[in-house]
C-alpha cells in the first residue's frame, strides 16, 4: 500500500497510467492540407497563368482568398480535434485504489506502480498487475487475447513465459470484470501494459465519419460533377462568343470554387463539436459524434428506473423483523433481532461512506448511512466481524454471501431478492427462538414484500446459516437458511423526472422503464411521473419469457414497464421496438446492461453509478445520472441537425443565385455577370462565416413539439430541395435585376458591380431567412444569434468597401457606386428578407390548414 507522498514519487518516476496517442499533425501540417483540394490546386494553376498573362492584381487576390480560407479550415480543424479531446478527457475511467491506508476514487491516470487497485463486477481494469486477494474473479480479456470466455483468476503462481490467457494470477489493463471481486498490486502502467504494447504498433487512428457527414459527401461529389460539366459548358459558350481563352478559364474555375459548397464536412464537424460542448455541460458526455444525429431519431427511451428516474439516494424506510413491520424512526438498537439485521446489513455490503464520498451500490450505502444515523459505523462493525469468504451477487442468482466469526458463531449471512431467498428458507427466528419455516411464515412474508411493494418501496430479505469455520463459500451453500428479517427502503422519483416525462410524451417519444424490480415497485414509481396510465401496460420478464419474436414485437407497443427483466429480455425489447422502426435509446449502468446498450440505437450509461463495461459499451454518458439530462440530449441533438440543415440550405440556396445568374446571362448572350475575383471574395465573404454562424444558432424548444424524424430520412427531402431552389431563385432574379439597372448605358463592368454587390450582400441578408424554416423577421429570434449579426456586419462592411473606395476598383474588377447605385444594391439585396419570410409565412399557414 503506497502513502500519497510515494505516489507523487512513482508518478515522476514512471510518468502517469496513459497511453501515448499517435503522432498528431501540426497545424502548419493542416494548413498545408488545406491546398491540397483538387479545385485549389487548379485554381492556385489559374493564379500563375493570370499572372503570366499580365493580370498581376487577380492572382494576389486569388492567393489572398486561399490563402485566407486555409486559415479557416484549419482554424476549424483544430477547433473540432480540440472539442473531441477534451471531451476523451471527461469520459476517462476512474479507479479504486488504497492510499495512505484508506479506499480513494481517483482518475486512471494517476494510478502509478505499487498501487494497490481494488477490483469488482463492472470495473474496467486501469493497469497491470498482480493479484494479492481473489475472490471469485473472472476477467473478460477478450481484447487482448480474443478468447470470447471470461478468464477465472487465481492466486496461483503462472509457470514462467505463459502464454497471456494462461497467466490466471495477473490482471491486464483495458480489461473488465464481469464476476466477483479482487485486490491486486500495479506492476505496469501506461505503454508498458499490454494494451500500451499494442498501441505502440499503432501509428495513428482516425475518426469514422457520421452517416451526415458521409450522406453530404457523397452528394457533395455528386453536385461538384454537375457544377463542373457545367463550367465547361460555360468555358465553351465564351470562348465561342469570343472571348479570351484565359480568362474563360480562369472566370470557370472561380465559378466552380463558388458554387461547390466544400465547407459543407468541415461546418458538419465543427457543428457536431460545438454540440457535443454543449451538452457536456449540460451533463451528456457524447462518446460518438454520430449520436448527435440519432439522437434527434429517437422515438423511444427505454430507461432503467434506480438513479436516473429516481434520486439514487435510497433511504431505509422500514424493517420487518419478529413478523412486526417497524418504521426506521422506531427502531431500538437494545433489541437483539433488530441490530442483528443491522450489523447483516452492513456486513454483507460491498459499499462504502467515508469522508461523505459514497462508494458503492446506492441500496448498499443507504444500510451504511442507517447504521450511521443510529451510532453503529460501518468500518467498526467490519473491523470487528472481518469477512472471511465471499459468494458475490450477480443478476442471475440474485443473493450476495458472506462469511463471518460472530458472537453467535461462524455465520454465512446471505443478502437478497425476497423471492429468491424466501424459496432457500428452512428455519425463522422469531425473538431468541429458531424454529421450522412454514407456509404460513412465507404466507405472511409474502403479503408484507406485497405491501411494501404497493407503497413503492424496495425490498431486501436477509438470512443466516451456521457454516464450517474456514470454509470456501460457494452458490451451492445458499440453501437451508434461516429468516432473520426484510428491510424496505425508497428511492423517491427526482423532482424533474415528471415534467421530463411529460415532455417526451409532446415530442412524440414513448417513455419505457425497464427495471429488475418487483413489478409493483416499478408501476408505483411509472404511475407518479406518468410513465404508466393503466396496470396492464406494465409485465414481468416471465410474460416475455417464451414469445415469439413475432409475439414480441406486437407486444411491446401497449407495454410501458417492464419488471423483473434479465439481459436478454432487455435486448429482445430493444430489438422489437427496432423491427417496428423505431429509433431507441436504452439506459444502463451494470455489466449485464452493456449487451442492451450496444443493440439500442443510442446507448446511455451512468456516469455516477455506471460501470465501466457499461460506459464503453455507450454512446452517451450522463454525469448526473438523470432521465431529465436524456430528453434534454434529444432537444440538443434535433437543435444540432436543425441546425446543420439550415446552413446547408444557405450554403446551396445562396451558390443556386449564382448559378442561375451565370447561366441566364451565357444564354441571352449577355456578358459575363461576375468577374472570377467576385465569385472567389463571394465564396469567402459568404461561404464559411455565416455557415458556421447559422451552425451556432441559440437552441429552441420548438424542436420538441414535432415527432421524430426517420433515421435514414435523407437530408435532402424534396420540401427542403424545393426551398433551396425558391431562394437561390429569388436571389438569382435580384442579381440580374440590379445586373440590368447597372448595364442599361451599355456599361458592362457597372453592371458586373452592381450584380456583384448584390449577389453577395443577398447571400449576407439571406442568413437570416435560413435561421428557421418558420417567419423570424418580426419576432425576437431574428437578433438572437450574435455569431451571425457579426458576420453579417463584418461582411456588409468589406463589400461597402469594395464598393465605394478608389483604391479597390482595379483589384476587385470594379467601378465605383454613387450612392443612388449603391442604395439600389443594397435594396435589392434587402428585397429578399420580406420575400422569403412572406413564402415562409404562406407555407407554415399551408400546413395547418393541410
Amino acid at each position: 500500500m503506497l502513502t500519497s507522498e510515494q505516489a507523487r514519487n512513482n508518478q515522476e518516476k514512471y510518468g502517469f497510467n496513459e497511453l501515448v496517442e499517435g503522432k498528431k499533425k501540426s497545424v502548419l501540417q493542416i494548413f498545408a492540407e488545406q491546398f491540397k483540394d483538387f479545385l485549389v490546386i487548379i485554381l492556385i494553376i489559374s493564379a500563375i497563368i493570370s499572372g503570366i498573362m499580365g493580370d498581376a492584381e487577380s492572382a494576389a487576390v486569388i492567393f489572398v482568398v486561399i490563402t485566407i480560407n486555409a486559415i479557416l479550415g484549419t482554424v476549424q480543424t483544430v477547433k473540432a480535434e480540440q472539442s473531441l479531446k477534451s471531451l476523451k478527457q471527461m469520459s476517462a475511467p476512474e479507479a479504486k485504489v488504497m492510499r495512505d491506508g484508506r479506499l480513494i476514487q481517483i482518475p486512471s491516470r494517476e494510478v502509478t506502480i505499487g498501487d494497490e487497485v481494488i477490483i469488482e463486477a463492472g470495473d474496467c481494469i486501469p493497469a497491470d498487475g498482480k493479484l494479492s486477494e481473489c475472490a471469485s474473479l473472472k476477467v473478460d480479456e477478450s481484447a487482448l487475447t480474443g478468447e470470447s470466455i471470461a478468464v477465472e483468476k487465481s492466486l496461483d503462481e503462472a509457470p514462467e513465459g505463459a502464454a497471456l490467457g494462461d497467466q490466471t494470477n495477473m490482471v491486464f489493463s483495458g480489461s473488465f470484470v464481469t464476476y466477483g471481486r479482487g485486490i491486486y498490486e500495479v506492476t505496469e502502467i501506461g505503454m508498458g501494459t499490454e494494451v500500451g504494447k499494442i498501441a505502440g504498433l499503432l501509428k495513428t487512428t482516425s475518426e469514422k465519419k457520421t452517416p451526415l457527414q458521409v450522406n453530404l459527401d457523397d452528394f457533395g461529389k455528386k453536385l461538384s460533377i454537375l457544377i463542373l460539366i457545367f463550367c465547361g459548358i460555360i468555358f465553351g459558350v465564351n470562348v465561342w462568343q469570343g472571348g479570351s481563352a484565359g480568362d474563360a478559364f480562369l472566370f470557370a474555375i472561380a465559378l466552380a470554387v463558388a458554387a461547390i459548397p466544400e465547407a459543407l464536412s468541415s461546418i458538419v464537424t465543427i457543428v457536431l463539436s460545438f454540440g457535443t460542448q454543449k451538452m457536456a455541460k449540460e451533463h451528456a458526455i457524447i462518446r460518438k459524434l454520430q449520436a448527435v444525429e440519432g439522437l434527434g431519431s429517437v422515438s423511444i427511451i427505454c430507461s432503467d428506473k434506480t438513479g436516473t428516474l429516481t434520486q439514487n439516494r435510497m433511504t431505509v424506510e422500514d424493517y420487518y423483523v419478529d413478523e412486526k413491520r417497524i418504521p426506521t424512526s422506531d427502531l431500538n438498537m437494545d433489541h437483539k433481532n433488530q441490530r442483528l439485521l443491522l450489523k447483516f446489513s452492513m456486513l454483507c455490503n460491498d459499499s462504502t461512506n467515508e469522508n461523505e464520498q459514497e462508494i458503492g451500490d446506492p441500496t448498499e450505502t443507504a444500510l451504511i448511512n442507517l447504521g450511521s444515523n443510529l451510532g453503529l459505523e460501518a468500518s467498526e462493525i467490519r473491523e470487528k466481524y472481518p469477512r472471511k469468504s465471499e459468494v458475490p451477487f450477480d443478476s442471475d442468482r440474485k443473493l450476495m454471501s458472506t462469511a463471518h466469526e460472530m458472537e453467535e458463531g461462524y455465520l454465512m449471512v446471505v443478502k437478497g431478492a425476497v423471492d429468491v431467498l424466501i424459496q432457500r428458507m428452512t428455519r425463522i427466528r422469531i425473538g431468541d427462538t429458531v424454529r421450522e419455516f412454514t407456509e404460513d411464515d412465507q404466507e405472511k412474508i409474502m403479503r408484507q414484500n406485497l405491501e411494501f411493494s404497493r407503497d413503492g418501496l424496495r425490498v431486501l430479505a436477509f438470512a443466516y446459516k451456521e457454516t464450517e469455520q474456514g470454509a470456501e463459500l460457494t452458490p451451492e451453500d445458499e440453501q437451508e437458511l434461516t429468516f432473520l428479517g426484510l428491510i424496505a427502503m425508497m428511492d423517491p422519483p427526482r423532482e424533474e423526472s415528471k415534467d421530463a416525462v411529460s415532455e417526451c410524451i409532446k415530442a412524440g417519444i414513448k417513455p419505457i422503464m425497464i427495471t429488475g424490480d418487483h413489478k409493483i415497485t416499478a408501476s408505483a414509481i411509472a404511475k407518479r411521473i406518468g410513465i404508466l396510465k393503466e396496470e396492464s401496460e406494465a409485465c414481468e420478464g416471465a410474460d416475455i419469457e417464451h414469445m415469439s419474436d413475432e409475439e414480441l414485437r406486437e407486444f411491446v407497443k401497449d407495454v410501458s414497464v417492464y419488471a423483473r427483466v434479465s439481459p436478454e429480455h432487455k435486448i429482445r425489447i430493444v430489438r422489437a421496438w427496432q423491427e417496428r422502426g423505431n429509433i431507441v435509446a436504452m439506459t444502463g449502468d451494470g455489466v449485464n446492461d452493456a449487451p442492451a446498450l450496444r443493440q439500442a440505437n443510442i446507448g446511455v450509461a451512468m456516469g455516477i453509478t455506471g460501470s465501466e463495461v457499461a460506459k464503453d459499451a455507450a454512446d452517451m454518458v450522463l454525469t448526473d445520472d438523470n432521465f431529465a439530462t436524456i430528453v434534454k440530449a434529444v432537444e440538443n441533438g434535433r437543435n444540432v441537425y436543425q441546425n446543420i440543415k439550415n446552413s446547408i440550405q444557405f450554403l446551396l440556396s445562396g451558390n443556386f443565385g449564382a448559378i442561375l445568374a451565370v447561366l441566364y446571362a451565357s444564354v441571352t448572350g449577355l456578358p459575363v455577370p461576375f468577374a472570377p475575383v467576385h465569385l472567389l471574395f463571394i465564396n469567402l465573404l459568404t461561404d464559411s462565416l455565416p455557415a458556421i454562424a447559422l451552425g451556432l444558432e441559440p437552441h429552441t424548444t420548438e424542436v420538441m413539439k414535432e415527432k421524430p424524424r426517420p433515421m435514414n430520412e435523407s437530408i435532402l427531402t424534396g420540401p427542403y430541395l424545393a426551398s433551396i431552389g425558391t431562394e437561390g431563385l429569388i436571389i438569382g432574379i435580384m442579381t440580374m435585376a440590379a445586373f440590368f439597372i447597372g448595364y442599361r448605358n451599355g456599361d458592362a463592368v457597372l453592371a458586373s458591380t452592381m450584380a456583384f454587390g448584390t449577389l453577395c450582400t443577398s447571400r449576407l441578408v439571406h442568413g437570416f431567412n435560413c435561421k428557421s424554416n418558420r417567419p423570424v423577421i418580426f419576432t425576437k429570434r431574428f437578433f438572437n444569434n450574435i455569431y451571425l449579426i457579426g458576420a453579417f456586419l463584418l461582411g456588409l462592411a468589406l463589400i461597402t468597401a469594395v464598393l465605394v473606395l478608389p483604391g479597390m476598383q482595379g483589384l476587385f474588377k470594379v467601378v465605383s457606386l454613387n450612392m443612388e447605385q449603391l442604395l439600389t444594391v443594397y435594396g435589392l439585396a434587402l428585397l429578399n428578407l420580406p420575400i422569403i419570410q412572406l413564402l415562409k409565412w404562406i407555407r407554415q399557414l399551408i400546413k395547418k390548414k393541410g
